[in-house]
């Protein structure tokens, strides 16, 4: 986890500092939730092995799927305006968590600059995935959406030193559908055409990208 915990120009000396705060690695079981909407925050937390999705449940009992991470990313930012969390993170596999307590994290960015600067980071990171995923509803076709969202997960496993053109996808069609605004139905209708157009090959939870020029001029 050092490329998400431990920014490059941290000083030797203080990376004991930082170790020192970070959890054990706990496990969420697939389907648990690591934290839901309205829980106290307390924490930040880093994806080590696994996938978890953060939703929000209107009051009639609907989800909404609003992110995906994956290993080497980050989770609870949603926390830190209110000292609540604005949504849910449930796991969509096993998944191994670690565990940064935010105040002691805090103090550690006041004593540590480069600390700081990769907290910054983060937050600005999250903000231009929202601000790119209200693009992508706002002004994408349902197909254009699907190829967006296949393309973002391949990029975000090739920046983890993970195979860019084949991975799988824990997340369902029904989920994908919730986070891209269409419904399950043409999500499943959307990928059988990209099958047959040779873009994809989808097996299962399986996506293997055969055309990524051809998603990408879609």
């Amino acid at each position: 986890m050092r490329h998400l915990c431990m920014p490059q120009g941290l000083p030797a000396e203080d990376v004991p500092r930082l170790e020192a705060l970070i959890c054990g690695a706990r496990r969420v079981r697939r389907g648990e939730a690591l934290y839901r909407s309205g829980d106290r925050f307390d924490n930040l937390y880093a994806v080590r092995t696994g996938s978890l999705k953060t939703m929000i449940v209107h009051r009639d009992g609907r989800e909404q799927i609003t992110g995906l991470r994956l290993a080497g990313e980050a989770l609870g930012l949603d926390g830190i305006a209110t000292d609540v969390h604005a949504f849910s993170a449930v796991a969509l596999e096993d998944s191994s968590i670690c565990t940064l307590p935010y105040g002691a994290l805090k103090r550690l960015c006041r004593e540590v600059g480069t600390m700081q600067d990769r907290l910054h980071r983060l937050l600005g990171d999250q903000f231009n995935q929202e601000a790119s995923q209200m693009m992508v509803l706002g002004s994408l076709s349902a197909e254009e959406r699907v190829a967006a969202f296949l393309l973002d997960v391949s990029e975000r496993n090739w920046e983890r030193g993970y195979s860019h053109a084949e991975f799988h996808l824990r997340m369902s069609r029904e989920d994908m559908g919730s986070y891209l605004g269409i419904t399950l139905e043409t999500v499943s209708r959307i990928l059988s055409r990209f099958q047959k157009r040779n873009l994809i090959d989808a097996r299962g939870k399986l996506i293997r990208i055969v055309d990524i020029d051809g998603l990408k001029d879609l």
